[in-house]
């Protein structure tokens, strides 16, 4: 898909993000199938997605654009770290690759320009960027990503830890970047996502609050003060 006829999908849309970890009881591609089902049922414009398994199955399911990303637990870099994990989740079908753009070393050592270039040149697909700084989403950016979002505020070193969206970095993308700024990133309520496109946002990805039962208890758990075995941690 082309970043231009994607982002016409979505413009001013709901964009739910349908993951669930191997430590999940959700985790399997037909359970993330049928989550992406109900999500496009309920309005979804279009679907973020982790890993070539559960890619496949919700291409299957639903007739929703996917953004697709390939989560790996053995570098800092998390988010689709190398060439071949965006090879893989293109060839299970996603429409756009999402990736840590974040400013620190990629496993394999490529370069992020390079990998950017690749992935539009060799895979022809939109390349989706995740930051946690502007000045990141602002390199990115300038190295060929189609469209960029603060998904990374509070998970690097380089950004501080909050319970909630970071609507000042959403705001500063919004300002400063040449590419469309999608809000993501601890949106928790409806009121949220609003506030979101009302600053300028082009979509809103919502993930947790939505499609991860075990994080939406340990929220309202934690507001009561209720000690759990097994209190998830958001990412």
């Amino acid at each position: 898909m082309k970043a231009d006829a994607f982002l016409a999908a979505v413009k001013g849309k709901l964009i739910v993000s349908c993951q669930a970890l191997k430590d999940e009881p959700l985790h399997g591609a037909e359970v993330m199938a049928k989550m992406a089902l109900a999500a496009q049922m309920g309005g979804a414009a279009a679907i973020r997605a982790n890993g070539p398994a559960d890619i496949r199955a919700i291409k299957a399911a639903v007739d929703l654009p996917v953004i697709g990303l390939y989560k790996r637990g053995n570098s800092r870099v998390y988010i689709t770290p190398t060439f071949d994990d965006a090879a893989e989740i293109a060839e299970a079908g996603a429409d756009v690759i999402a990736l840590d753009c974040a400013n620190r070393n990629r496993p394999d050592g490529a370069p992020l320009g390079d990998l950017l270039e690749r992935i539009r040149r060799e895979l022809r697909l939109p390349a989706f960027a995740d930051v946690s700084t502007l000045a990141e989403a602002q390199g990115a950016a300038a190295l060929g990503a189609a469209m960029a979002a603060p998904t990374l505020s509070g998970y690097t070193e380089n950004s501080p830890a909050s319970e909630g969206p970071d609507f000042d970095l959403l705001a500063q993308m919004i300002n400063a970047l040449p590419i469309p700024v999608i809000a993501e990133g601890r949106i928790h309520t409806p009121e949220q996502a609003r506030r979101a496109l009302d600053l300028g946002a082009w979509a809103v990805v919502v993930g947790s609050a939505i499609t991860r039962p075990r994080a939406i208890t340990a929220r309202f758990a934690r507001a009561l003060g209720v000690r759990q075995s097994c209190l998830s941690t958001e990412t």
